[in-house]
């Protein structure tokens, strides 16, 4: 397997933060040729290290909590675990492996979210389980599958354009509002564009928002529906002789007058450690990094904080899950459109 060019590297970068950048800002921003730009692009969707999708703000269609678990599942019992977790209705994500099992799963409210953690991890499936109850109504899940800034940092961009990307965050309303039919309709179809694109044989990397019926741009322009690009890092080849491809999967318990938002400033400007998961409630956090198997990194160790004493300044009781991202399968490749089944427009 060859490594990734430059290039491509920063095409990838680009791509990652694109749902907030236009194709002339993106091209000025990788520096590269046209042409080279989308070879690349090209490229990265065909290998499936790139795959676009539609994501609803949850809490605008309704939806007030999102249910993230994390298990190391029984060897005997994973197979029991799967079938659990992926057959759940609201499970929008789902990945597992021998050693990690992680699973989002989108309630109407805190309550039914934990009544379904405690459905999904009964029956002893599990040596090590973890269950977070997210409010959509706050910044609960303030990075949710955001690989930019990682990608950004490897391939020595200027920066991010969106870094980083949660889920939810919307106030709750003083008034309950609902979409009219003809909107749930247009968000449904929107949702389930990616799926019925691959059905109807247009390529991946043409998913995007141009050219959306007017109806569907709107949600995207009011944020009801964003537009994202997720990435697989089992699949990508290594870069400068190394690869990101180590999942570490980080949980633990807030100590008194922990502050969450200056843990991530403090991981992402100084340990150069940048999450694409960070899930937390009043008691407990959940952060997922990628870790690089290969040469020691280019920078130097000295000119880094070391992650653990970072972690152990805000956190106590923490756990360490480190696997191989090739070892995890994802079995619900972030189907949102499972929210909203698609129903005729009137």
């Amino acid at each position: 397997m060859r490594e990734l060019t430059s290039a491509e590297a920063r095409v990838i970068a680009g791509m990652l933060g694109s749902a907030a950048a236009t194709e002339r800002e993106r091209l000025r921003r990788i520096g590269v040729p046209r042409s080279t730009y989308h070879a690349a692009r090209r490229r990265a969707y065909a290998e499936g290290w790139l795959r676009d999708r539609y994501v609803p703000q949850p809490e605008r269609l309704g939806f007030g909590a999102t249910l993230v678990l994390a298990a190391r599942p029984f060897v005997d019992r994973g197979a029991e675990l799967g079938a659990r977790w992926g057959a759940a209705p609201s499970c929008v994500y789902f990945a597992a492996g021998t050693e990690l099992a992680l699973g989002v799963f989108v309630e109407r409210d805190r309550t039914s979210a934990a009544a379904l953690a405690a459905r999904l991890l009964g029956g002893e499936v599990a040596s090590w389980r973890e269950a977070i109850v997210a409010d959509l109504h706050g910044p609960s899940i303030p990075v949710y599958f955001d690989y930019e800034g990682l990608w950004a940092h490897l391939a020595e961009s200027t920066g991010t354009v969106a870094y980083p990307r949660g889920l939810g965050g919307s106030p709750e309303p003083s008034a309950p509002s609902e979409l009219t039919r003809h909107q749930r309709w247009a968000a449904s179809e929107l949702l389930t564009r990616p799926f019925a694109s691959a059905g109807d044989g247009r390529a991946p990397h043409l998913v995007g928002p141009l050219g959306l019926p007017f109806s569907q741009q709107r949600l995207v322009a009011q944020g009801t529906v964003v537009h994202r690009v997720f990435l697989d890092p089992g699949r990508l080849p290594p870069f400068r002789g190394s690869a990101a491809d180590q999942i570490a999967l980080v949980t633990g318990a807030w100590k008194p007058g922990a502050r969450p938002e200056r843990l991530f400033r403090t991981l992402t400007e100084q340990c150069r450690v940048f999450p694409f998961l960070y899930v937390l409630d009043s008691s407990r956090a959940m952060i997922g990094a990628l870790g690089r198997s290969g040469p020691a990194n280019a920078v130097p160790p000295e000119s880094r904080r070391p992650v653990l004493p970072t972690l152990q300044e805000e956190l106590s009781g923490i756990e360490l899950i480190q696997v191989p991202a090739a070892s995890v399968r994802t079995v619900v490749d972030h189907r949102y459109d499972r929210l909203l089944p698609v129903a005729p427009a009137h």
